[in-house]
């Protein structure tokens, strides 16, 4: 076996990652073949499924009804939130699966260079435990308390986005009105998951990752989610699931063909460890029953925007020829 010195590991694993960090589609295939490799990184399959729903939540800005409601400046701001999270959080975990990809191959663990690539300390002691215990939940729960802290600061309270999105009525009312949703879907039509809401808040936020986490791990769910993964190439669309629906939607455009390829600035990052740190509760384990009624009530919810979209535009077209 060849043995590299750790600058040539280090440009490696920058090099395969920015390959792997170009849009949302990219990340969520990368996530997923790392999970088909080394099933006992379950985050990696979390992240995979998570990714889709970003991708779905960027081409929903394309449905009419958003587009009567928002306007084209407003859903560029929502678009760019999801990219810069998605982006942010690949850019620093993809090295650390890289580096246990490497670890596997060498049979030594390489974590010791998690810091040299901005990685937190607390993943590289949560990597370190993994590897000589190898408790898979315990690894998946850090993984989801670092990614939210790692985008808490740049994304959630960065003051463009706080300004922009956060504190406008956009996001306050679907906020508000449980309009967000992270969906697990089947091909047999059943789908499981959970809302988003209160999402400036990283206590809640790490609470939804664990909730999800737990469904999506459920005996019950488990093998229709991989099952739809492992059939369904990822598009950005809904239609990617709505294909297994009863039901008469208007479908979203595929994310390559409405977004472009967006250059992103990584300023110099700071380890949250330091001035923040883990409260125990983080990492309380969270058990949650799966429950496909989240399906109705998403849709539900849904064709109410509909409505409210198609009213707001008639009013803005009626008001144009007055």
């Amino acid at each position: 076996m060849i043995y590299f010195s750790e600058k040539d590991l280090h440009h490696y694993i920058r090099m395969k990652t920015n390959k792997h960090n170009v849009d949302n589609i990219s990340r969520t295939k990368a996530y997923q073949n790392i999970y088909m490799c080394y099933p006992k990184i379950k985050w990696a399959f979390l992240a995979s499924i998570v990714s889709r729903n970003a991708g779905w939540n960027m081409t929903d800005l394309y449905l009419s009804s958003l587009r009567n409601i928002l306007s084209e400046k407003q859903r560029c701001r929502f678009f760019m939130t999801y990219e810069r999270a998605n982006w942010l959080i690949f850019s620093d975990a993809y090295p650390q699966l890289l580096l246990y990809e490497l670890s596997v191959l060498y049979n030594q663990p390489m974590f010791h260079l998690l810091p040299h690539m901005a990685v937190s300390r607390f993943m590289k002691k949560e990597w370190d435990h993994f590897w000589k215990y190898g408790d898979q939940n315990r690894l998946m729960i850090a993984m989801i308390i670092n990614e939210q802290n790692v985008i808490h600061s740049p994304v959630i309270q960065q003051d463009y986005f706080q300004h922009r999105i956060f504190r406008r009525l956009p996001y306050l009312m679907q906020d508000k009105l449980w309009l967000n949703a992270v969906l697990l879907p089947t091909r047999t039509g059943n789908v499981f998951g959970a809302f988003v809401h209160d999402f400036t808040n990283i206590h809640k936020r790490i609470e939804l990752g664990k909730r999800i986490a737990s469904i999506m791990f459920h005996p019950h769910v488990y093998h229709l989610l991989f099952d739809f993964a492992l059939s369904i190439d990822h598009t950005g669309s809904r239609r990617d699931y709505e294909q297994f629906l009863e039901k008469q939607l208007e479908g979203t455009p595929f994310l390559r063909t409405v977004y472009p390829v967006i250059a992103h600035q990584d300023n110099i990052r700071k380890d949250w460890y330091r001035f923040r740190g883990v409260k125990r509760k983080w990492f309380r384990n969270r058990i949650v029953e799966p429950d496909s009624s989240i399906k109705n009530a998403f849709y539900n919810r849904r064709k109410l925007l509909g409505a409210y979209g198609y009213f707001r535009g008639m009013a803005t077209q009626n008001k144009s020829l007055s």
